[in-house]
């Protein structure tokens, strides 16, 4: 179709003659009957059209216009005019329609048949190279499109894996950021560890020293002096003393070189003793309210942690105050029976409360504690102080709350402040006769000749008990480390062994393990004030510790109550 030569030729016999002379000479021709046709059978594809001058008329050139103004840009529609020999000069019109077909070859008739042939094989093999131009053009327009296609794939891919890089670089973040706050919590733990261990050992030396001045205080007391000025003199500087006590034993328990050592103790009079402690760390933009029960609230805990516990409590609602508030503390006797929290729930048994309860209630008008937050506060190392807190503090409090017997209940509502209320077990109360008469009217059974050895690696500390226990009446031997002590020993079985932990070469437990494979049966006294009381209290029980400073009075309690029990062992 494309190669095939349109004739077009309404008068006479020049049509059929034309397309006989192509196609002798294999050239594909189709005559058309008309103008019309002709229209048609180019819009079905040809190479060249072959048509005389008259059919030119005004419709056909109007609609060759049309046609031709439709060309691909690709196309050059050429044209074989056979004309008529010209005796006079053609007319404007008949040049401008000749115009009009543009790609023209002009034959006058009579035409030479070889000549038509030539001037129609030029025209086709013109119009192949159009084809080819058009096939270059579709090649050009698929390249392109294909381009474009590989271009969006491509863009695609690129997106796509932008999106996984930046998954993967979000996910690199989050690991930095998580390796860094573990390494900060890592770095954080080991500073809070170096810190408990310098505080530890500087809470050991003041102890030594609070020790000396304490005994040697308690010395004084005892002379007979006439200036009435001396005694008080002694007795302000033992009041120091015994806040100096108070501030070691804090920073032991924050040290953590201390474990329970239960006693007695009426918590109304332990919070009381340390309410300037706890005035200064609030600081002063925050008012503290200190409302004790009317009666003495005995419970069994140990004195040191319930301090800790209740200024990490404190400590926390100063820090939920920033623009300063109350904090308050109260305490309060709970029946058996009776809810001890808010919604009425003690949250134990109350069969292991048959006397009742003590509740400590520690309530602040601070921030508040978001409810989704409210069970992981207890959680060791959770802490919402960004960069600021360890996440021990309330830890601490819940840990030795439970293992004291008690309970810790926490209520809070966010912008209206927080309440933590301690709870713990009721304890009998004392007898009187027993904590309040003097050692030698508790004691006069005591056998004053009792021999002691004492083993002390500081000069100070040691010369202070030798005498006092001297002043109660007992003999004394002592020993000024572990090896002499092993000595002193082997010359002679004491009836009592007091002895320091920490020494030089041998600790306290170590010498005591020697003296319990010499004498199974010996009472010991281990007066320390830093240790790893777990390891001791395995070997002699918690009874036997003596915390340091003590004073006159606790030390001859304690060394008749060893010595009584070891006689008790004997019969």
């Amino acid at each position: 179709m494309e190669n095939r030569i349109l004739i077009l030729a309404p008068f006479g016999r020049d049509a059929q003659v034309v397309g006989e002379v192509l196609g002798a000479r294999q050239v594909s021709a189709h005559v058309c009957k008309d103008a019309d046709a002709l229209i048609e059978e180019i819009g079905k594809e040809s190479a060249a059209t072959v048509l005389t001058e008259e059919a030119l008329g005004d419709d056909l050139v109007d609609s060759l216009r049309a046609v031709l103004a439709r060309q691909p840009p690709w196309s050059d529609y050429p044209f074989v005019v056979l004309a008529a020999r010209q005796t006079v000069r053609r007319s404007d019109k008949a040049r401008l329609a000749l115009q009009e077909l543009c790609n023209l070859v002009l034959l006058e008739r009579p035409v030479n048949p070889d000549t038509l042939v030539s001037a129609a094989q030029s025209a086709l093999r013109a119009r192949r190279r159009q084809y080819l131009t058009r096939e270059h053009l579709a090649q050009l327009q698929a390249s392109k499109l294909a381009v474009d296609r590989l271009n969006g794939e491509l863009e695609t891919r690129i997106a796509e894996r932008t999106v996984d890089l930046a998954g993967a670089n979000d996910r690199l973040m989050h690991e930095i950021m998580e390796r860094e706050r573990v390494e900060n919590s890592r770095v954080q733990n080991q500073k809070m560890e170096a810190l408990g261990r310098l505080t530890g050992g500087i809470a050991h030396d003041f102890n030594n020293l609070l020790h000396v001045v304490n005994l040697n205080l308690q010395l004084i007391g005892r002379l007979q002096v006439s200036e009435e000025r001396v005694g008080n003199y002694a007795r302000r500087a033992k009041e120091a003393v015994d806040r100096g006590s108070r501030l070691t034993a804090q920073l032991l328990s924050f040290a953590r070189t201390q474990s329970l050592v239960p006693r007695l103790h009426d918590i109304n009079e332990l919070i009381r003793n340390m309410a300037e402690l706890i005035a200064i760390s609030v600081g002063s933009h925050v008012k503290c309210s200190l409302q004790m029960c009317a009666d003495p609230a005995y419970v069994v805990v140990d004195a040191a942690q319930l301090e800790m516990a209740i200024l990490n409590l404190s400590v926390n609602s100063r820090d939920a105050m920033p623009q300063g508030g109350t904090l308050e503390i109260q305490t309060a006797m709970v029946p058996p029976g009776a809810g001890a929290g808010a919604d009425g729930q003690c949250g134990s048994d109350d069969t292991a409360r048959p006397m009742g309860s003590v509740a400590l209630t520690v309530r602040d008008t601070g921030q508040g504690i978001a409810e989704n937050l409210l069970g992981k506060i207890f959680d060791p190392f959770f802490t919402t102080k960004q960069h600021a807190g360890t996440g021990l503090g309330l830890s601490q409090v819940y840990g030795f709350t439970r293992q004291s017997g008690g309970d810790v209940q926490v209520q809070s509502v966010v912008g209206a402040g927080t309440t933590f209320r301690l709870v713990f077990p009721v304890a009998a109360a004392p007898d009187g006769a027993d904590t309040n008469a003097p050692l030698a009217e508790q004691n006069a059974a005591a056998p004053s000749e009792a021999e002691i050895l004492v083993v002390e690696d500081d000069p100070g500390v040691r010369r202070s008990m030798v005498e006092c226990l001297q002043v109660l009446g007992f003999r004394v031997r002592q020993a000024a480390d572990g090896a002499a002590g092993l000595v002193e020993l082997k010359s002679a079985r004491p009836d009592l062994l007091l002895v320091d932990f920490l020494m030089p070469h041998m600790n306290g437990a170590e010498l005591i393990a020697h003296a319990r494979e010499m004498y199974g049966d010996i009472p010991v006294l281990l007066a320390t004030g830093y240790a790893d009381m777990s390891a001791v209290e395995r070997l002699i029980g918690s009874h036997s510790i003596l915390a340091k400073p003590f004073d006159l009075d606790t030390l001859g309690k304690a060394v008749s109550a060893e010595l009584r029990a070891g006689h008790a062992g004997h019969r």
